[in-house]
């Protein structure tokens, strides 16, 4: 009997409550739990599948500026030499699964506060934690805005071919916990669009401005987070007026150029120190990290496919030196910082040293998505487009991003005979600029252009069913309603 009793009194034991993995009825229960499942969206969509690294090596490879050295199918092949196919595993499959897997656990968190709402309230919860919940809802928000913007430039064709009228994504905004659901019919990429500007509208009117200290501004959405990524996928529309309305918010009218509101963002004095460790620069507005504890997996991290071997990456793609490719381009110069301090040459091949933590660190280098830099290029693109001259005010933004790495190679207003010859400067810094931070494919496609080839593999014009990324088998043997690119 004494026995029984003390089996009896320790059943807790037996059937122990798990502690890292809760039922859907209590996460909402505390502030704490709220927190976590906040948290937790960043680790979908950082997620090494995804923008955790792979994305930003498929922005890049698609175009005429790295080689592949591995022929390695995993990392990066077919999407190289354009041979996709609906069936790709590695890349056309896994990308797919893993936005939507991203998408989903953002509307399960966001359906989620919503039924909460009436439980946020003393004694369990502060009395300020509605605001709390908005500012969630705001990063969740932004989030999926993010992921549905990643996959439109995978797997639909650019806004500028039919003003948005192409084929999009199935546009899922509500949680699916079984396959109730599964038969959804592509939005068009234009009402995709629509909805990724309305989550980030509602990002930038419900994030905070800044973070306590001890917050990273650069790991974590705020609102100039919003607003930046409003002018990228404003510019991705050609909706050239609204960048500059977006971009005004973070970009003073001359030098020196500082967000005069919230994050006080700001271009580094070095290009390297933007990328040199723990990479928190004020230039960087959002960027996902990681740790030993917390690595973005095996053949997804950004140091494998670019670092040589002899500095711990894969060597996976080198840098073209070719007959288009960047290393031969005029416009970068030899003595060019993005070249001395960011190119490593090994033997008769360069390679781009951007992510420096290779093994045994072991690649823990942060996955960018967005920096200041960018919001100044795409405020200077849009103010040419939209003026059609040579913009005094767009000159100085591609001055301060070209200046601070090739000073002897900043332009004068009589450098260009024509809008468009400053337009063409612009891109080109784009290129030199954000060279593996994977928006290539993204600064081709939005002007409906031609996808540059290299060496043996053929430029990609845009009437080619290559152009776009096959919509994956997986989608199409669920949804019936999925049609083909």
């Amino acid at each position: 009997m004494l026995a029984l009793g003390t089996v009896a009194c320790q059943e807790a034991r037996l059937n122990p409550q798990p502690t890292a993995s809760l039922s859907d009825k209590v996460v909402f229960s505390t502030p704490a739990r709220v927190a976590q499942q906040n948290n937790n969206l960043y680790s979908y969509v950082k997620t090494g599948g995804f923008l955790g690294g792979r994305v930003q090596v498929y922005g890049d490879i698609r175009a005429n500026d790295f080689l592949n050295r591995t022929s390695n199918g995993v990392t990066g092949l077919l999407v190289w030499n354009h041979t996709l196919t609906e069936a790709s595993q590695n890349d056309v499959v896994n990308t797919w699964g893993f936005g939507y897997a991203a998408i989903n656990q953002i509307n399960v968190f966001l359906d989620g506060l919503d039924a909460n709402a009436s439980n946020f309230v003393a004694p369990a919860f502060p009395a300020n934690f509605a605001a709390t919940a908005n500012n969630y809802r705001g990063e969740a928000r932004l989030l999926r805005a993010l992921s549905y913007y990643t996959l439109l430039q995978l797997y639909a064709r650019p806004y500028a071919d039919g003003n948005g009228s192409k084929p999009g994504l199935p546009l899922r905004l509500k949680a699916e916990v079984d396959d109730t659901n599964n038969n959804l019919a592509r939005s068009t990429v234009a009402e995709v669009y629509t909805q990724i500007l309305k989550d980030l509208d509602f990002a930038e009117q419900n994030l905070p401005l800044t973070y306590p200290t001890g917050t990273s501004p650069v790991s974590r959405a705020h609102r100039n987070t919003a607003i930046a990524l409003k002018t990228r996928v404003y510019l991705s529309m050609g909706r050239y007026a609204d960048v500059i309305t977006e971009a005004n918010k973070l970009v003073p009218a001359a030098a020196p150029f500082v967000a005069p509101s919230g994050v006080p963002h700001a271009l580094s004095a070095s290009v390297a120190a933007v990328f040199a460790p723990p990479q928190e620069t004020a230039e960087s507005i959002l960027s996902f990290p990681f740790t030993a504890q917390d690595a973005p997996g095996t053949q997804n991290q950004l140091a494998f496919y670019f670092l040589p071997t002899s500095l711990g990456g894969n060597g996976e793609y080198s840098l073209n030196g070719g007959a288009g490719g960047i290393l031969t381009n005029p416009g970068f110069v030899a003595t060019d910082a993005r070249r001395t301090a960011l190119v490593a040459t090994v033997g008769t091949e360069s390679f781009l040293k951007k992510y420096p933590t290779g093994s045994p660190n072991p690649f823990t280098d942060r996955a960018p998505v967005i920096r200041y830099a960018e919001v100044l290029l795409n405020l200077a693109e849009a103010r040419v487009r939209t003026a059609n001259a040579v913009d005094p005010q767009a000159l100085a933004l591609l001055n301060a991003v070209r200046g601070r790495s090739n000073p002897a190679g900043v332009y004068s207003a009589a450098s260009f005979a024509a809008a468009s010859d400053l337009a063409e400067a612009i891109l080109l810094e784009r290129r030199i600029e954000f060279l593996g931070e994977g928006l290539r494919n993204t600064n081709i496609m939005r002007l409906n252009a031609t996808i540059p080839g290299k060496g043996s593999v053929p430029a990609i014009p845009n009437t080619s069913t290559n152009y776009v990324w096959p919509i994956p088998s997986t989608e199409l043997a669920v949804n019936t309603l999925m049609t083909r690119n």
